[in-house]
């Protein structure tokens, strides 16, 4: 039966004229019958002959390798000699650089019960006695000053507490005057739905504190609520470099209470 059918085969394939292909030459088509008939019969294992050339996957997949890392290869020299690696590295380093700041000394602080004196003190001078309203910052800009070497804080509220933090920006100093910015929150707070101020819990950090988003900014004091009610809060830094002093007053967490705050910042040789 099997020889009947390659006997069949064969006498179809000798049929077939060249002429039925125009797109194949004679050269082409002079194929050896024989080998093609018999990777045909799928019991016995192919014999593939000695003249074709074997396909090998990974020849391939390494030729295709190679013609694909050649436009890399070509960049970098174009690009003087710097690779695409060495330039990401460049960019990482550079980045990790900016990020880097001096390390700041940890401040100095304490506390006074002489509240009275402080604030009869504070009415006297001109600015010293301000409302930081509910849902408010108040942030004190303090440049350093060349003819000193520390710079001095007090403070006290009238009934209830406030959130109190250092910072200092290492941006160059454009000018020695200190000033004064409020950031004021959302006026769109319903009254009715507001909750009351809780208890002083140490070491809670204020929820409306966030650290500012700038790679110069470095933490000395994080924002923590003082009982600035209760007694002086005071303290000191010692200038790191050149740059500017943030003492941020946060009220931010108060949703309906503003806070009377006495407070007095002053240079130290």
């Amino acid at each position: 039966m099997e020889k009947k059918e390659t006997s069949e085969l064969q006498s179809r394939l000798s049929s077939l004229s060249v002429s039925s292909f125009p797109g194949i030459t004679s050269k082409n088509c002079e194929v050896n019958t024989l080998n093609s008939l018999q990777s045909t019969d799928l019991s016995q294992t192919v014999i593939q002959p000695d003249n074709q050339p074997k396909m090998d996957d990974n020849s391939n997949n390494r030729e295709s390798s190679q013609s694909t890392e050649e436009p890399i290869s070509s960049l970098g020299k174009a690009g003087g000699g710097c690779s695409l690696e060495s330039a990401a590295s460049g960019g990482t380093s550079h980045s990790e650089e900016k990020k880097a700041l001096p390390p700041l000394k940890p401040a100095s602080t304490w506390t006074s019960l002489s509240l009275k004196e402080l604030k009869a003190k504070m009415r006297q001078e001109k600015d010293s006695v301000v409302n930081v309203y509910r849902g408010d910052i108040m942030t004190v800009h303090v440049p350093t000053d060349p003819e000193a070497k520390r710079v001095c804080w007090e403070f006290a509220t009238d009934g209830y507490d406030i959130g109190f933090g250092v910072y200092f920006d290492w941006s160059p100093v454009t000018s020695r005057a200190i000033t004064v910015h409020i950031s004021e929150s959302s006026d769109d707070e319903d009254e009715d739905d507001e909750l009351g101020e809780g208890p002083v819990v140490p070491g809670d950090v204020e929820k409306g504190s966030k650290a500012v988003a700038d790679s110069n900014l470095g933490e000395i004091l994080p924002v923590y609520r003082q009982d600035s009610h209760l007694a002086v809060q005071g303290g000191s830094h010692e200038f790191p470099g050149d740059g500017t002093y943030l003492l941020k007053f946060d009220n931010s967490y108060s949703l309906w209470r503003n806070k009377t705050l006495y407070y007095r910042v002053y240079y130290s040789a």
